[in-house]
Formats: C-alpha cells, structure tokens, sequence
C-alpha cells in the first residue's frame, strides 16, 4: 500500500510539474527552437537553396506585419512569436526564384490571420495557406517536398521536436491520429500492390511528412478544439491526402487536404463545443 501512495504521489506531481512547465513556457518557444534548427540544419546540411535575403525579407515583412495588426487589435507582444514561427515555416516549405514571393507570402497569410477569422480563431494555418498560395498562385514558386531526403536520423530527429512542441501544445493527439491512418492507409497500398518494404520506409521517413504532422496539422489554433472532433479530422485529413496522392496523382496531397478540409474545423467546433486553446493559460492558483 506505501509503494502504491508513493507512486500515486509521484505521478501527481510529475503532472504538476508538466502543468507548471506548460505555463511558465510558451509552447512557441519550443515550436522556433524546433522548426529554426531543422531550418538551419537544412540551410548548412542540405543545402536548401534558399538564399540568406530571402529569410531576412520573409522575417522584417512577416514580423512587421504581425506587429501592426496586433497593435491594432490589442494583442500583447507574445503574439510576435506566432510571426516568428510562420517565417520559419515559410523559410523551410517555400522556393521561389525571386526576392519578393517569400515576403509577400509572409504578408498576406499574416493578414489572413487576422481577416478571415470564425468564433475567435483563425480559418487556415499560416504557413499551409503559404504553401497552397506559392503553388498554385504565386509565378517562379513552389513548394519544395523532396528537400529532406528520407534519412531516417533526420526523421526521427524532427518527431522528437515534435513531439515536445505538440505534446506542450496540447495536440499531441491529432498527430499521431492523422499518423496512424496514414501509415495504414501506405501499408494497405502497399499489401494491394505487392511493393517491397523500402517503399514504405522511404515514404515514412521523408522530412516533408514529419514536418507537416508536427508542425503544421498540430496547430492548435486551426484545429478542432475538442478531442474527438481532432480524431475525425486527422482521419479524413489522411484519407483526403492518400486519394489526392495516390488516385488523382497530384504532389503534396497533405497539404492540400489540409488546405481544402480547414473550412471543416468551425463545423466540428459546433457539433462538439470545448474550449479554445490559450498559448499562455490562465495559472493554477486563479483557476
């Protein structure tokens, strides 16, 4: 009976520690450490293409507008670290020939943020509307998938980021449920059609994957707030993106099934209300 309180006691306070971690940090602190790491590695590793202009161009516009638009609604400053995040992501997920695609990208999904809003938050994830507007708007840009390679180091060194920023986030969930219906839905292709077990790995361990369900499909802003409507759309994310992918053979299915299935969230968010997530929440003692 001691071994059972001593352990019921050490669990309590493993979780009051991860509840005092979660609000003394902002989860955006680790989503920058995380997503500018891999956008360095990649700059000094990979070789990226990515020219150093082209960075500082997307920061001083992205950063410059998400300030004017929080100064003119009221936001404190710790909004700027939503900014930072979608610079990042814009840096990493877009190419362009040119000086002016990636600033303007920052421009105009910083400002979408802010326009197009249902209930209190924002329809589209910054930095996948950027990815859509660069492919299917936007002359001289694309979206750059491939750029990873399919190290499995790499990979796992990305779900170990993630897993820290989502699991802070509160989203831990519906990254591993929109992982596990992708994987089933890869190795079923893969049982229909015979493919040898490299296909798979090499599909599973590429770094666009693992970027865009850590770090993009996780946001907790655009996504359902309850958890069950997170498991709903994880499902029919992966199940849009496979048909997208597999059957109509278009690139970047999840991507645009992200893109396409957003306008989903509000509804969900009806059919099973709960409250939205806060970056910084209220502390223990006031609640």
């Amino acid at each position: 009976m001691t071994d059972i309180a001593a352990s019921g006691a050490t669990d309590r306070s493993l979780l009051g520690l991860h509840r005092l971690f979660r609000e003394k940090v902002d989860a955006r602190w680790l989503q920058i450490l995380s997503i500018g790491s891999l956008l360095l590695f990649g700059a000094l590793v990979r070789d990226f293409s990515l020219r150093w202009e082209q960075i500082a161009l997307t920061f001083a516009v992205g950063l410059a507008t998400q300030a004017a638009w929080s100064y003119a609604k009221g936001l404190p400053m710790h909004s700027m670290l939503s900014g930072a995040v979608t610079c990042i992501g814009l840096s990493i997920l877009v190419r362009a020939d040119s000086l002016w695609v990636h600033p303007l990208l920052a421009c105009l999904v910083l400002s979408a943020k802010f326009l197009v809003r249902i209930r209190g938050k924002h329809l589209f994830n910054p930095a996948n509307l950027g990815v859509i507007l660069a492919i299917a708007v936007l002359p001289g840009a694309w979206a750059s998938p491939g750029q990873w390679g399919s190290d499995v180091l790499l990979g796992l060194w990305i779900v170990l980021f993630g897993i820290t920023v989502t699991s802070s986030a509160n989203r831990f969930d519906i990254a591993f449920a929109f992982l596990f219906c992708w994987v089933a839905l890869l190795v079923g292709r893969m049982l229909i059609l015979g493919q040898a077990t490299p296909v798979l790995q090499n599909q599973l361990t590429s770094g666009a994957l693992l970027v865009f369900t850590f770090f993009m499909v996780t946001d907790p802003m655009t996504t359902p707030n309850h958890r069950a409507m997170r498991f709903v759309y994880a499902g029919l994310i992966a199940a849009f993106a496979y048909v997208w992918q597999f059957h109509l053979f278009i690139p970047n299915g999840p991507v645009w099934a992200l893109f396409l299935l957003t306008p989903l969230v509000p509804l969900l968010d009806w059919l099973k209300p709960a409250a939205k997530h806060e970056w910084r929440p209220a502390p223990l003692a006031a609640r």
